[in-house]
């Protein structure tokens, strides 16, 4: 599949809105996305173009992202662009937004404390049973095949 993925940094532009529909939950924003550049004649760091972003998210991720997003949080997107043109009231509009696979907080702007949420930890556990932890020892002294019985092989996952 031919898909142009982007990784996106900037700042949260809105409040994310959060909505649960029909096929799962669904949260957008927006997002300012502002070039940097060294200003020789200044000597100092100035401010280029803004580009803005509506940024989607869906299921868990939604979810995850209005619960942790604020407006100005500096972010960063990763996911599907898509670019949109379309005529209303006689004028042609283009538009850009990001399918989001996955949204952080920028680290290199500050600090984040990572929670995971029960719902997620309840989903993967109702999913697959639980599974003993396999024993990565090298079996020692024994090469008749006698030492499995010690250290039996994992179960093959499905």
């Amino acid at each position: 599949m031919n898909e142009t993925m982007i990784c996106a940094v900037g700042n949260v532009a809105t409040q994310p809105v959060f909505r649960d529909l029909a096929n799962g939950p669904s949260a957008r924003f927006r997002l300012a996305v502002t070039a940097r550049y060294w200003d020789r004649d200044k000597s100092a760091w100035t401010d280029g173009h803004t580009n803005f972003f509506t940024v989607w998210a869906n299921r868990q991720l939604a979810a995850n992202a209005s619960a942790s997003l604020a407006v100005g949080d500096p972010v960063v997107v990763q996911g599907r662009l898509k670019v949109r043109t379309d005529v209303r009231d006689g004028q042609s509009r283009t538009s850009a937004d990001i399918d989001a696979v996955a949204i952080g907080h920028d680290l290199a702007r500050g600090t984040a404390a990572f929670r995971r949420t029960g719902k997620t930890e309840t989903t993967e556990a109702a999913a697959s049973p639980p599974r003993p932890e396999p024993n990565w020892e090298t079996p020692t002294g024994k090469s008749d095949g006698t030492d499995r019985e010690q250290h039996p092989e994992p179960a093959a996952v499905a």
